[in-house]
């Protein structure tokens, strides 16, 4: 019997160490390979961020506190925070900045409005739903310059819009009638994506919450306000964001319908700050403008997360 309870000799007892330090090697080993690989497939999506989005950024900051040169061989002088000073002094950027204000309010709400109407009424099966949402959906997928050169002749002295009016209005040669003509633009081109998400949004409203809602009494405006909005507001949250950011980035149609005209008076950032750069080569400053820019979006897209956050724990 007492060979059966054998005590470890001195040799197993030293070679125990031996056994744990290769163990926890190959623990250590298989926790790398069971990282790598999706380090592999991150690693091209967050190579291109940097190429693409983080280098220029930090390129657009440095180049913000110089008189920027692109000329072979020229020397940039380093300015300092002269040209943020210079922007704050400046009134036509502070015009192309509540030209850019009245844009994202004149077509963020309607976008989320309409878009969220049409969504309740398309979201329910029927024949001709699928032709419905193509239709509506169809302007997102159209070039910006395309119906930008198409809302321009529409809204043109002698266009559809005041054939149809009666009207005799030159739109596009006042600052308020030419925003007019470019928030209608944005909205009709917009609906269509605040569309999209609003419906599969609603796809995910507890249809156990409705029914039970119906069950209440509630009428149709009651569940919506009740159980439809509260399931979709983390959806409208990131639509009102979303649209925010794009408002402000408005290029493209103002760019194609007035550039501007008249007088700059249409001009919004990006065109102003296009024009400073490109124009005049005055990328220092269009810099500048740029970091601007992406500071005031910044801190409106982080108010608007901090708003809808305090409403969805109210």
């Amino acid at each position: 019997m007492t060979d059966l309870v054998r005590q470890p000799s001195s040799a197993t007892l030293a070679r125990r160490p031996t056994f744990g330090a290769s163990h926890e090697a190959g623990g250590a080993m298989g926790g790398l390979r069971h990282h790598l690989a999706p380090a592999l497939f991150i690693a091209p999506g967050f190579l291109a961020f940097t190429a693409f989005i983080l280098y220029p950024m930090a390129q657009a900051v440095l180049m913000s506190l110089y008189d920027w040169k692109v000329v072979v061989g020229a020397t940039s002088t380093f300015l300092g925070l002269a040209n943020y000073a210079r922007a704050l002094q400046d009134p036509h950027l502070w015009l192309s900045f509540a030209n850019s204000g009245v844009y994202m309010i004149f077509t963020v709400p309607p976008q989320i409005a309409l878009g969220l109407a049409i969504a309740l009424l398309l979201r329910e099966k029927s024949p001709a739903q699928p032709l419905f949402r193509v239709l509506y959906y169809l302007p997102v997928i159209t070039s910006w310059v395309v119906v930008s050169l198409l809302f321009k002749y529409l809204f043109a002295d002698r266009g559809l819009i005041n054939y149809v009016l009666g009207l005799q209005v030159s739109w596009l040669s006042e600052r308020w009638t030419a925003l007019v003509a470019i928030c209608a633009l944005g909205v009709w081109k917009g609906v269509g994506w605040s569309m999209m998400i609003f419906i599969a949004a609603l796809q995910g409203v507890p249809q156990s919450l409705v029914e039970a809602s119906k069950i209440d009494g509630a009428n149709a405006w009651q569940r919506f306000l009740s159980v439809t909005l509260p399931a979709i507001w983390p959806t409208m949250a990131f639509i009102t964001i979303m649209l925010v950011i794009g408002g402000f980035n408005v290029f493209t149609s103002v760019q194609s319908i007035t550039d501007g005209a008249p007088g700059g008076s249409t001009d919004v950032v990006l065109t102003y700050m296009f024009r400073t750069t490109f124009n005049f080569l005055d990328f220092g400053y269009g810099s500048a403008i740029a970091v601007l820019l992406t500071l005031i979006v910044f801190v409106l897209s982080a108010l608007q997360l901090r708003f809808f956050r305090n409403e969805a724990t109210a």
